[in-house]
């Protein structure tokens, strides 16, 4: 594909994902005319940044991550070519659980030297561009470096067989294997078992103290979410595992000996938990943004709503989308409740809970915690999760 062409795609798909999902099928009829080619390239990439999230199951990427993927790789139309009963090494690929812009997760069955359910991701076919398998790389590489109950272990990696008859899976293609973390979402867990507020702290305290092992291990998430949150019960007790350090990035070495350039003006992480700085795409990032992302978490787990509509965000262009997050104020978490209560507009669909907290409980320390976490300006927020 020439360059021209492929900055014809990108300019393409980068405006449609602009567009209100109703509104994308006549723009690209506009843009695309009878190139069905052109059309059917461009497509890929949309669906690309939708990625496919099964619940209880390890999920992968988040659609803004996908996009900052499928922005910096060529684009492809070929279709998967793992399915159930692949073999890559030791493991037996079962079902896809998950997919993002670049890689595929399957739960796979390991049989030596111990048998196993594992989750195992590898790189799509025809995403193998420098950019996204040093992203992949670097996922593998900062999950290596954890070592946490509430983080997920990786446990093998390497590269597919090589073949040049459309055999097992393709020549070559890095993959991770990482524990088959089952469980829910945090905010749907808590609804489900009908947490109470102090509950709901102790198990968000978990997940405080996993970020804060990535952060001294120099590993920044940037995508903390109740969908990389995944909570069962064990020993009776709820027990939360931070999951998809996908888009993480390195804070004191680098992650991967292949140069990992993230593009300026990329949205790298979920538009509902993504920072100020980290939504005008700058480069600068630090821990306070997982700081910032954990707050909104903590929000939601008592509130039962993200501080900004996530349907808003993703219909309002680019540059409206950065100037809700960088500078509207959402209300406190405890004003947020009373409004609820009182059938005022609340600016976004609540995750049904089976107990919510009172204006009352939250009002105070926690609607202080939850604010300073939130702060616009990243010197004002706590400096660690601890």
């Amino acid at each position: 594909m020439s360059e021209a062409r492929w900055e014809q795609i990108k300019r393409i798909f980068n405006t449609a994902m602009e567009r209100p999902h109703a509104e994308r099928a006549a723009f690209l009829d506009a843009e695309c005319g009878d190139d069905a080619e052109l059309r059917r390239e461009v497509e890929s990439l949309v669906r690309a940044a939708r990625p496919t999230q099964s619940p209880g199951a390890v999920r992968t990427g988040g659609a803004a991550d996908a996009l900052a993927n499928a922005t910096t790789a060529a684009p492809t139309s070929t279709p998967l070519t793992e399915k159930a009963g692949t073999i890559i090494g030791p493991y037996k690929l079962l079902q896809v659980i998950g997919e993002g812009g670049f890689g595929t997760v399957f739960m796979a069955e390991q049989s030596t030297p111990v048998r196993r359910r594992v989750a195992l991701k590898i790189i799509k076919l025809g995403m193998d561009t420098k950019a996204v398998v040093a992203r992949f790389e670097a996922e593998r590489q900062a999950l290596a470096l954890m070592d946490h109950p509430h983080i997920a272990k990786v446990l093998d990696g390497g590269a597919t067989p090589q073949t040049s008859e459309g055999g097992i899976v393709g020549g070559g293609r890095p993959y991770f294997v990482m524990e088959y973390v089952t469980g829910d979402p945090i905010t749907a867990f808590a609804s489900a078992h009908k947490l109470s507020v102090k509950e709901r702290l102790n198990l968000f305290a978990q997940v405080c103290a996993a970020v804060q092992h990535a952060h001294m291990k120099g590993v920044i998430h940037r995508d903390i979410k109740p969908g990389n949150v995944l909570v069962s019960m064990t020993d009776g007790k709820p027990f939360a595992k931070v999951i998809d350090f996908g888009i993480a990035k390195a804070t004191a070495q680098p992650l991967t000996e292949k140069t990992l350039f993230t593009e300026h003006r990329q949205l790298i992480g979920t538009p509902e938990y993504m920072s100020p700085e980290q939504a005008e795409g700058s480069a600068d990032i630090d821990t306070r943004t997982d700081v910032y992302a954990l707050g909104v978490l903590l929000y939601e787990l008592l509130t039962g709503l993200t501080p900004f509509d996530g349907k808003r965000l993703r219909s309002a262009a680019y540059g409206e989308m950065q100037r809700i997050i960088k500078e509207e104020e959402p209300p406190m978490p405890s004003v947020r409740i009373s409004r609820a209560a009182l059938g005022g507009p609340t600016s976004g669909t609540p995750t049904p809970r089976a107990e919510t907290p009172t204006s009352a409980q939250v009002k105070g320390e926690l609607d202080w915690i939850v604010m300073k976490a939130l702060d616009k300006d990243r010197t004002r927020r706590y400096e660690t999760p601890n």
